[in-house]
């Protein structure tokens, strides 16, 4: 199977070699695309390095900072091009550990998008203080009531893609840029009959580095959120869906795929 991890990336030069040597440590044997916006900090000519260094790593370069929904279009083109089967969206910073990565793999051999959710029994966020705790679950259970959408981290970039789901998704017609492309993606993902499952997480906020959220990332999703409930109204084309077999009944199969290593340092 061949599974593609794709890093946005913009002044991470404190973490990216660390994060792409774990990734390319784990079992499935994943490839590594990174997807530069021209960080000041020259991550892109780390990136660039890890490249030349090995064949699992390829970097995309773009002129200057486009946002985070059009870096995973980037790399989404770029992995089916390829021929990937698997596609893989983390942050940069270490706040998704990239030893859950296995898990959502093989999670997604029941589900065709699957999610590393802080929501789910057993998941947690550590390292936040109340305000963003609050404005986190706020922010998913508006979505989950106005999209009716049924993860419990709707919010969540930490994900896994079947090829099938991006080839069916029109990438160029999504509106969203920033974090608010993932519930706009997730609707549409849902909105097409795509099954979602998700498994738990501990989101540790970043050590290193500068965080890229701020209070304007969280009026475009608010805004997004509610631009996409107007849209719940128009029928929706049907399309035909792989039928993939059923996660086991036991209610904790989702938690006994997390083989999770110790923490990175």
């Amino acid at each position: 199977m061949d599974i593609r991890v794709i890093i946005p990336t913009y002044n991470e030069k404190e973490n990216i070699a660390e994060l792409v040597k774990q990734i390319l440590a784990l079992s499935i044997s994943a490839r590594v695309i990174v997807v530069d916006d021209n960080s000041p900090d020259g991550t892109g000519q780390i990136a660039d390095e890890l490249a030349g260094q090995n064949s699992r790593v390829s970097v995309i370069h773009r002129s200057r900072k486009l946002g985070l929904g059009t870096a995973y279009i980037a790399g989404f083109k770029k992995g089916l091009t390829e021929g990937a089967d698997r596609l893989i969206t983390m942050d940069a910073d270490f706040s998704h550990d990239p030893s859950y990565i296995p898990a959502l793999v093989a999670l997604a051999n029941h589900y065709h998008i699957t999610i590393g959710s802080r929501y789910v029994a057993q998941g947690g966020v550590v390292n936040w203080g109340w305000q963003r705790r609050f404005l986190s679950w706020g922010a998913n259970a508006f979505a989950r009531a106005a999209l009716g959408l049924k993860a419990r981290d709707c919010t969540a970039g930490f994900r896994c893609y079947h090829r099938e789901v991006l080839l069916n998704i029109d990438l160029d017609r999504i509106f969203s840029n920033g974090y608010s492309f993932l519930v706009e993606m997730l609707f549409k993902c849902q909105r097409q009959g795509y099954g979602v499952g998700e498994i738990p997480i501990t989101f540790a906020n970043r050590e290193r580095g500068q965080s890229k959220i701020s209070r304007l990332e969280i009026y475009k999703a608010m805004y997004t959120v509610s631009r996409l409930s107007i849209t719940r109204l128009i029928p929706q084309r049907s399309i035909q869906i792989s039928t993939l077999p059923p996660l086991p009944p036991n209610p904790d199969s989702s938690k006994s795929l997390v083989e999770k290593s110790a923490p990175h340092p």
